[in-house]
């Protein structure tokens, strides 16, 4: 405001100014009364926080009273009555209330309240019922009062709020997604997943928050309804795409990864898109072990999208892949088989040629030669070749180095090994890859009986970053610690690892007959639970999962004391979990597990499955 005194009479520039004082003077107390209002409200506030009350309800009623229209303030004074159990005082507040603002339905919420207290359930009912009838066709209105529903665990009332609000404002899917979360806190699947399911119709941006929110509520039955929903809108001529996204969804939760692919390359075809998705869940399968379903994914992208596709190296590498892990994963395989694998990967080196970029295959290619073929004279000349290749990434060159150090070691040549161990070692220091090779090169000493050193070694790669690592290197030191001062001689612990070495280069016949003559050799020998701990896990690569968990199950009856008893208890209980579908066996030995062997370093790992097989939401 601008006061102007130019051209004005002595009488009018004081008139002037008596203005001006009565005007600041009108500031000031508006300003003052502002600070004073506020600094009130901020002490009830705190009052009402630390449980005081009495004092927060005095100040509350003064602001109450000055601002007759904040509903927040009438709130809090009479959830301090409330508190104070003063129910006459807080039910004629609350009817004054209702006459001067009967438009604020909220306020029968809080009558029906009151009357709860009071125990009269069928008039706080009847109040609550009044507050959804009065609702007025604003959606303001409606989320306020379903709010008001909610704080007082009201949820089949905010509910039948939320319909009437529906019908009030002729939408009926406008409050869906209010919807969906209330029956998600009722523990009601089906409504709830209809609710979530018109609101991602309506919102298909929704789509990421609701897969997350699922994830959180479902079981295995409620993923089942979730299926079937889906099915019915698609099949009930609903073309909305989402739903044939969130249907893959679906499947892939499930682990039903053959279903899942026929979804997505649907969505493929539909969209004109370069298979990404398709590849993405061929991983994704691959990674749970359905390799089936994987080849069937790659070899898709392959075929339909041809070599102009971006991924089809890509396709066609993860389809070798995926094949030589079905294969060889559960050494059952044929020299045959074995063989047209190998074709299939000198068909694909064929196409793209032995070269930096093709190393990686080149790698799987020497593994398949050495380990299941016994070719370790042509994968070691691979992987010589391989090795040298200039440009290439040298983490692809350090994993050759660490295998063709392996099949060196599988020769015999320990010198070779234990060159291209320390060269890895050296190069990667403080990665990971620089571990596994420490680790290999002191696992090589153990082979070769030079026990000390190796625990020495396997004593410094406890500290390693890679918990896996740290485990095995814990495991080796504690088992040459244990065995080592027991005899004055080392040949029965030569002998077990001599048994070791074959396990490792898969000669499982030669490994047997090691070991029994180490138990008919040395009866009385602190061994004996290692040497069925042993035979377990071959049993166990072999897929013979009934004779592991016998061996296993000896090994945790037999020898419940010995250092191999955790390791045993803990592959028992995954052989139970994962490959002969017993979880409540599997959850019983997990617990087992992290009680009885608190100390393990298993036991981490166990109570969190046990958790999870449990039910707890982790």
């Amino acid at each position: 405001m601008v006061v102007s005194f130019c051209h004005s009479t002595p009488q009018e520039t004081a008139q002037q100014m008596i203005n001006l004082r009565y005007i600041l003077i009108f500031f000031l107390t508006l300003v003052t009364l502002t600070l004073g209002y506020a600094q009130d409200a901020r002490l009830a506030q705190q009052y009402f926080q630390n449980g005081e009350y009495e004092k927060a309800s005095e100040l509350y009623e003064s602001l109450y009273q000055k601002n007759g229209n904040n509903d927040f303030f009438f709130d809090r004074y009479f959830d301090c009555l409330l508190a104070l159990e003063q129910y006459p005082d807080a039910e004629q507040v609350l009817q004054k209330q209702i006459r001067r603002d009967d438009g604020n339905v909220r306020l029968y919420v809080s009558y029906g309240t009151l009357l709860e207290r009071l125990g009269r359930y069928e008039d706080a009912e009847a109040q609550f019922k009044t507050a959804i009838d009065k609702l007025p066709a604003d959606q303001y209105s409606v989320t306020r009062l379903a709010n008001a529903f909610v704080t007082q665990t009201k949820y089949n009332f905010a509910i039948a709020t939320y319909e009437k609000g529906g019908e009030l404002l002729r939408d009926e899917r406008i409050f869906s997604y209010n919807l969906g979360d209330l029956y998600r806190r009722m523990g009601e699947s089906e409504p709830m997943i209809r609710a979530y399911l018109n609101a991602m119709d309506d919102g298909p941006e929704r789509v990421t928050q609701l897969k997350t929110i699922f994830q959180r509520t479902l079981t295995t039955e409620d993923y089942q309804e979730l299926q079937t929903q889906l099915y019915d809108r698609i099949q009930g001529g609903n073309d909305n795409p989402i739903y044939a996204e969130l249907l893959a969804w679906v499947f892939i939760q499930r682990k039903d990864y053959r279903n899942a692919l026929r979804q997505v390359k649907a969505l493929d075809r539909r969209f004109n898109e370069n298979g990404m998705r398709i590849f993405e869940l061929g991983q994704i399968a691959a990674e749970d072990k359905d390799y089936d379903a994987a080849m069937q994914a790659f070899d898709y992208i392959v075929t339909d999208k041809g070599q102009a596709s971006t991924l089809y190296l890509d396709a066609k590498r993860e389809a070798l892949r995926v094949r030589r892990l079905k294969l060889v994963e559960g050494y059952a395989y044929t020299l045959p088989e074995l063989e047209e694998l190998e074709g299939q990967y000198r068909s694909f080196l064929n196409e793209f040629g032995y070269n930096k970029a093709t190393a990686s295959i080149i790698l799987e290619l020497a593994e398949l030669q050495a380990i299941y073929m016994n070719k370790l004279s042509e994968a070691i000349a691979l992987l010589s070749e391989m090795i040298a290749y200039p440009g290439a990434n040298p983490n692809v060159q350090a994993g050759g180095k660490l295998a063709l150090a392996d099949y060196y070691l599988m020769q015999g040549d320990i010198w070779e090994s234990t060159l291209l161990y320390s060269q890895v070692d050296k190069a990667f220091k403080e990665d990971i890859l620089g571990h596994e090779a420490r680790f290999r090169n002191a696992r090589l000493a153990y082979y070769n009986g030079d026990f000390q050193w190796a625990q020495s070694q396997f004593d410094v790669l406890k500290a390693s970053t890679s918990k896996l690592i740290a485990n095995d290197a814990l495991d080796l030191s504690v088992f040459i610690m244990d065995n080592l001062g027991l005899d004055t001689t080392t040949t029965a612990l030569q002998m077990y690892a001599d048994a070791e070495l074959l396990v490792f280069r898969n000669q499982f016949e030669a490994a047997f007959l090691k070991m029994d003559t180490l138990a008919t050799e040395f009866p009385d020998h602190s061994l004996q639970d290692d040497i069925l701990y042993l035979k377990a896990q071959v049993y166990r690569k072999k897929r013979d999962y009934e004779k592991a968990a016998a061996l296993y199950q000896e090994v945790v009856e037999k020898f419940p004391e010995d250092i191999r008893a955790d390791n045993a208890l803990f592959a028992l209980a995954e052989l139970n979990e994962k490959f002969m579908g017993n979880t409540e066996k599997a959850k019983e030995l997990y617990e087992s597990l992290f009680i009885d062997y608190s100390n393990s370093t298993f036991a981490v790992e166990a109570r969190k499955r046990f958790r999870a097989l449990r039910g707890d939401n982790i």
